[in-house]
């Protein structure tokens, strides 16, 4: 699909169904709901609500299977790529998570650029751009030494069997020894995210013991008493089988157009582990399109969820904290994306697109859209209208300041700006 031009995409937002979009047997293809609602710095704000995608609608990559806090659905960002960008354009995301917006960039042809000021972003994100062969893959594993006499300096007894901690402390030695020489290449980097995504969760496909989902970690004390409340002790796992599995998973419907798209994308990325208020190595006026959903207020402790994935790969978690803005209240969090949004338009092209997707802080109560119009505005963008994804569309729900918990929908909320000189 074309890039559309501003009088295109208005029709488009206003006119879309699904039923139009080859999906007839999922949706009844209601028309778009359009609530001129916002009356901001004098502007009247489109609010367009819809079912614009699903997960049924297509299916995602598999490529983007990987675990992190807070990240969307790969259905959003591919909706507003498809609608706003050419292959070729560069697509940005400052604030990239796992990377969901520059994965699926990359799967469409685009060019990529990913910021994040936790480095494990760009541990979780930069190696499937470069797809490894399961033969490569396995030859690569052979040839790391396990040693069974290893140990962690930290107590990690509760999570994991004695040899399988073993063979963590042995891919963190070699991986940790191949970064330190300027050796580590993309076969490493992908064991480093796969293991590092291996580490905890709560099936026999993960090296731990029962535990929490892998998106964050427990405590030691807290897994101790997980323990005993189910009557469980850490067993052996395979930890290069649980890697060589996870790999064919990911892998799984890549096409091999994708993996030729994905190595396009590798060979012109730009993975920055910076403050995304200042970028200098992006260009001004370079990107077409950026689709990014920033973190809400002092939500996720840092070293608290990311003690264990810090831990593998060697990040020293309080000098990581002390870079990431942990905003306590409202008033703090806009004076930070203020600054954001200005950045976001310097580097912005004539006539390219912000995507800026917000969640629901307390249960709905504060609505950020109406906090975030205001920011893009006073940075010089015009606000094209805020598209609300609401899945289990039915022109009868409470479809503005709805409530997800309540009424058992799934929304996304994204306030769309773009740059017109």
């Amino acid at each position: 699909m074309s890039k559309r031009s501003k009088t295109e995409l208005v029709e488009y937002l206003k006119t879309f169904s699904l039923r139009d979009n080859n999906n007839l047997s999922l949706l009844s293809g209601g028309k778009t709901t359009v609530i001129e609602h916002l009356l901001l710095y004098n502007c009247r704000i489109p609010v367009y609500i819809n079912e614009f995608w699903t997960a049924k609608q297509r299916q995602a990559s598999s490529i983007h299977e990987i675990s992190y806090r807070a990240c969307f659905k790969p259905q959003l960002p591919n909706f507003f790529i498809n609608l706003l960008t050419e292959e070729g354009d560069l697509v940005y995301d400052p604030f990239s998570g796992r990377g969901t917006t520059v994965i699926e960039a990359g799967l469409m042809g685009r060019r990529v650029i990913a910021n994040d000021i936790n480095p494990l972003s760009m541990i979780m994100s930069l190696p499937r751009l470069t797809i490894p062969s399961p033969d490569e893959l396995k030859k690569r594993l052979a040839e790391i030494p396990m040693e069974e006499n290893l140990r962690a300096e930290i107590e990690l007894s509760m999570f994991f069997y004695r040899r399988t901690e073993a063979e963590i402390v042995s891919f963190k030695k070699y991986l940790d020894g191949r970064q330190d020489n300027g050796a580590e290449d993309r076969l490493d980097r992908w064991i480093r995210m796969i293991a590092t995504n291996r580490l905890t969760g709560h099936s026999p496909g993960f090296f731990s013991v029962y535990t929490l989902p892998p998106n964050q970690a427990v405590s030691p004390e807290s897994q101790i008493r997980i323990n005993v409340k189910r009557k469980q002790e850490p067993v052996y796992r395979d930890t290069k089988h649980i890697i060589l599995k996870k790999s064919k998973s990911l892998l799984r419907n890549l096409t091999a157009g994708q993996i030729n798209n994905l190595q396009k994308a590798a060979g012109e990325a730009l993975f920055l582990t910076r403050d995304a208020r200042n970028t200098p190595e992006i260009s001004t006026s370079s990107v077409q399109l950026t689709v990014t959903s920033p973190p809400f207020l002092d939500v996720v402790q840092y070293s608290r969820d990311n003690w264990l994935r810090c831990w593998f790969n060697s990040i020293d978690t309080k000098k990581v904290e002390t870079l990431i803005t942990m905003s306590k209240t409202l008033e703090e969090w806009s004076s930070v994306m203020g600054d954001v949004f200005k950045e976001l338009f310097r580097i912005t092209k004539n006539g390219g697109w912000v995507a800026f997707e917000v969640g629901e802080i307390k249960s709905g109560r504060i609505q950020l859209e109406e906090h975030v119009v205001p920011l893009g505005l006073k940075a010089g963008f015009v606000c094209e209208g805020v598209v609300i994804n609401l899945q289990e569309f039915t022109k009868t729900s409470n479809i503005w300041g709805i409530n997800n918990n309540n009424s058992g929908t799934n929304t996304n909320r994204i306030v769309l700006f773009q740059k017109t000189y």
